[in-house]
């Protein structure tokens, strides 16, 4: 059952109880990157495997994964090219109670630093959960920006 989160703004990234942190240059320019990620949104599931589904909405996105998992975001910080960052607002994850991810863009010689956070808070199961499954969330993070790097340099 879908239930809404705690609006907490952009700040909540460094005060977060659990921040899953994760970076990975690529050969891509911050300016494609920053596209793909604020203006593609539908694109999403053609280089993020999780992502099953992606549709813009008025103010954010709609973001199902492949499992049931849902989001309804609205977008907090859109800054091309360096920072892109969305709070959940609504999601059936179990004992979510706040959550952002802000992707930071900075540039790598000729490619791009991506620095992704996942800011989250919960119950204390939820919470346990989040920093168990940071391994599995760096492979997907990893495998999802070099597909995304591959996407964008052809």
């Amino acid at each position: 059952m879908a239930h809404r989160l705690r609006p907490v703004d952009i700040e909540f990234v460094g005060t977060a109880p659990v921040r899953l942190v994760f970076t990975r240059d690529i050969a891509a320019a911050p300016d494609a990157v920053f596209r793909a990620l604020a203006e593609d949104v539908s694109g999403w599931p053609g280089w993020f495997s999780a992502v099953s589904s992606a549709r813009p909405t008025e103010g954010g996105r709609e973001v199902r994964l492949r499992g049931g998992i849902r989001f309804e975001e609205s977008v907090l910080v859109a800054k091309a090219p360096e920072v892109y960052a969305y709070r959940v607002d609504v999601t059936n994850t179990p004992g979510a109670r706040a959550w952002i991810e802000e992707w930071r863009l900075t540039p790598a010689g000729a490619g791009t630093r991506i620095r992704m956070t996942f800011a989250l808070d919960g119950t204390a199961a939820f919470r346990l959960v989040c920093r168990l499954v940071r391994p599995g969330v760096g492979r997907a993070f990893r495998g999802a920006v070099t597909a995304l790097d591959r996407h964008l340099c052809g």
